[in-house]
């Protein structure tokens, strides 16, 4: 009489197995994903889940993918071009509140006549397809002053084709004491028209003092509702 032998075989949950499986065992890999991570701030390849999340590059930009493995980016305020930023008598730099965020500053600004905010960002890491929004994360808190006159924003496209995107919008009606969205402009990104966005927020002409204003970063994310 032959003698069935039973063989244990481990079993993992689902839910372990999605948190802790590592990036490049996904169906659909995210664009130019392993060139973006050369920059990473973590020791090792971060697991999916790290990724939704979000990963730091050099504390300067933060990347992540959605739920469609789309490339999502975050440009934070030490990247870009600030008036004055160098100076505590105009700008002072904080710690950002996001717990994810350990070691990235936001910008706070104390007092300036002359508002610009300007940064750069390189296509080539976008996903193929896909429309782009850039969006300034900010807000404003008491006592906030000087945002009577809108402020101006500014999309400039690579290609030089398009006419620059730019609208002027009125902070001021904005609620205080939590991060908004201010929406620059938005584009779709093709192989073919890889490049360098520049994007800018910016107020001269009025020529008043301005205070109050609170700046995370600069995202350029997926535009959902298409």
């Amino acid at each position: 009489m032959s003698t069935i032998q039973a063989r244990w075989v481990p079993i993992q949950s689902p839910v372990e197995d999605k948190a802790m499986k590592p990036l490049n065992y996904e169906t659909k890999k995210p664009h130019n994903y392993e060139t973006i991570l050369r920059d990473a701030d973590l020791p090792i390849p971060p697991s999916t889940e790290q990724l939704r999340s979000g990963v730091l590059l050099k504390k300067l930009i933060k990347y992540w993918v959605d739920d469609r493995n789309i490339n999502c980016f975050m440009i934070f305020p030490r990247k870009l071009s600030i008036t004055w930023s160098d100076d505590p008598n105009y700008w002072t730099w904080l710690p950002n509140d996001s717990p994810n965020e350990k070691g990235v500053e936001a910008a706070e600004l104390n007092n300036v006549c002359w508002l610009d905010i300007t940064g750069k960002f390189d296509t080539s890491n976008l996903t193929p397809g896909i429309t782009y929004e850039v969006v300034f994360k900010m807000k404003l808190e008491d006592p906030a002053y000087g945002w009577d006159t809108p402020v101006n924003v500014k999309l400039v496209l690579p290609n030089g084709k398009d006419k620059p995107q730019e609208k002027k919008v009125s902070l001021r009606e904005q609620p205080r004491y939590q991060w908004v969205d201010i929406k620059v402009g938005e584009f779709k990104h093709e192989r073919d028209s890889v490049g360098e966005i520049i994007f800018s927020m910016y107020e001269h002409a009025a020529g008043v003092w301005k205070k109050g204003l609170f700046l995370k970063g600069v995202a350029i994310r997926p535009k959902y509702n298409n």
